[in-house]
């Protein structure tokens, strides 16, 4: 790993990040992160331990002086997206992240950078190793598996904290400070299907749509970004209707919260439409690079004609019910809040299409910030899918974070904010899925508040930390642990 990371300022921060960055730590294989960050906590001599869940808890008593402090919670997750280019090398089981700078951007080589929620896990570790930041008594929460189903703070039993205050370290603009955000579930939609023999004559093709930004489900979803699931399906679509085209897979997307980047579909038409067809493709692709030429202007469509065309597809009927159902789930922003000015309150990311050998699935995300509307629109998607046959599944519902008027804590973010900057910070709720609403189930009487540095791309192998953002948002966490108010 680059040595010029571990000399960036602050250097406290920035070690503790590089350190992070060397353990793998996927959703759901934490193993490894998890006996990390035991070991850091037993090394400093601090009350360390695992929960039930596997959550892990360091105390560490008030500094002098900070002892009639309300006692605090730092929280941040241990786990990363794990995303990468189609042509980078790379194991994220074996290999730790390869960090470079770029400017006053932290980027990795091909790969998702860990910012999210790496740097709050570093600097809650940078404070907790520290010997001259002042701080009331602290209790570091390091959740597992936020980022495939927040299993961490949903499993934290009532009882184990007993900070009164907690200061989550997961969001991603510096000027902001978040005191709300969205609840989501997922939605899954499988069916089955009997292949049925290629008819003679054909001809086979790939179809690659690669090239997209991708990005988080949540905080991108309304940038206008190209969701590769949907790219491909105006291809099947019109394919399908113009040539008889038939379907023998599909597969696109990875992760129900990034945006998919790339699909990949593997098809067959009659031979005496291949000139045409690929005429006809390339007019349509050209429609779409047009549409997204701001936003998306990487966008390739590739079409390979196979050398042998595949034996078995989709019957026909099956595939005229799949790609409607696919044209008509909703994708993107549904509804804009009405309270917050330019906050999403309901979208949905369909996140993963897997079709072949006789089974389909489509794996959505729908967030809002309204639990009615949720359901609303979660209800929308599951009748477009079972009118096409699929069973339907809601899974992973966990609530939104409804914001606190009279937050004691909100009032010191927002006075050293103002001091420190000459400007008062946005107080906003946001689009993505912060554990705090879930916490807060079981510690409802908790004041809680978000913050973070500028991190830009997460989810995505263009994920990036600002430097200079990294160093303002550490000389707050600083004065804010100074201030925390008497018990």
């Amino acid at each position: 790993m680059s040595q010029e990371i571990r000399n960036l300022e602050p250097k406290v921060l920035w070690n503790k990040f590089a350190d992070l960055n060397a353990v793998p730590r996927p959703s759901k294989k934490e193993e490894r992160i998890i006996a990390f960050m035991k070991n850091f906590g037993k090394s400093l001599g601090l009350e360390t331990f695992e929960d039930d869940i596997h959550n892990v808890i360091i105390r560490k008593p008030a500094t002098a002086g900070m002892e009639n402090r309300k006692p605090i919670v730092l929280q941040g997750h241990l786990d990363m997206v794990h995303q990468k280019n189609a042509d980078t090398v790379f194991d994220f089981d074996t290999q730790g992240i390869e960090m470079y700078v770029d400017g006053d951007w932290v980027r990795a080589k091909g790969t998702t950078l860990g910012a999210d929620n790496g740097l709050g896990v570093a600097a809650i570790m940078a404070v907790l190793e520290s010997k001259d930041i002042a701080h009331p008594a602290i209790e570091a929460l390091f959740t597992i598996d936020e980022e495939t189903g927040m299993t961490g703070a949903f499993h934290l039993e009532a009882g184990v904290l007993q900070g009164q205050i907690l200061l989550n370290l997961d969001t991603e603009e510096d000027d902001e400070i978040d005191v709300g955000c969205a609840g989501g579930i997922d939605v899954t939609a499988e069916a089955e299907y009997n292949e049925e023999e290629t008819p003679e004559h054909s001809v086979g093709y790939l179809i690659t749509v690669k090239g997209l930004k991708g990005g988080h489900s949540g905080m991108d979803i309304d940038k206008g970004l190209g969701n590769a699931n949907k790219i491909m399906n105006r291809l099947l679509f019109d394919g399908f209707d113009n040539f008889g085209l038939q379907i023998t897979e599909i597969h696109g997307g990875s992760l129900r919260n990034a945006i998919p980047r790339e699909s990949v579909a593997k098809v067959i038409i009659a031979g005496v439409y291949d000139e045409a067809f690929v005429f006809d493709m390339q007019q349509i692709v050209n429609e779409i690079k047009t549409e997204l030429k701001t936003t998306e202007p990487n966008l390739e469509v590739v079409f390979e004609k196979l050398k042998k065309a595949p034996s078995k597809v989709m019957p026909p009927m099956a595939q005229y019910y799949f790609v409607r159902s696919m044209y008509a789930a909703h994708n993107g922003v549904y509804k804009m809040s009405s309270d917050f000015d330019n906050l999403v309150e309901t979208s949905n990311n369909i996140a993963k299409v897997v079709v072949g050998k006789g089974k389909l699935s489509v794996q959505c995300l729908t967030r809002s910030s309204v639990e009615s509307s949720k359901f609303d629109l979660a209800n929308g998607l599951r009748s477009a899918f079972e009118l096409m046959g699929c069973e339907v599944e809601y899974s992973g519902s966990y609530p939104g974070w409804t914001p606190n008027p009279s937050s004691e804590i909100l009032d010191v973010l927002e006075g050293i904010y103002e001091k420190q900057n000459n400007e008062k910070p946005k107080v906003v709720a946001c689009h993505a899925g912060l554990e705090c609403g879930i916490l807060g189930i079981n510690y409802p009487d908790m004041d809680m508040i978000s913050f973070g540095p500028t991190i830009q791309g997460a989810h995505s192998p263009d994920e990036r930390a600002s430097i200079s953002s990294s160093q303002k948002f550490w000389k707050f966490l600083v004065e804010i642990l100074a201030n925390i108010p008497v018990k």
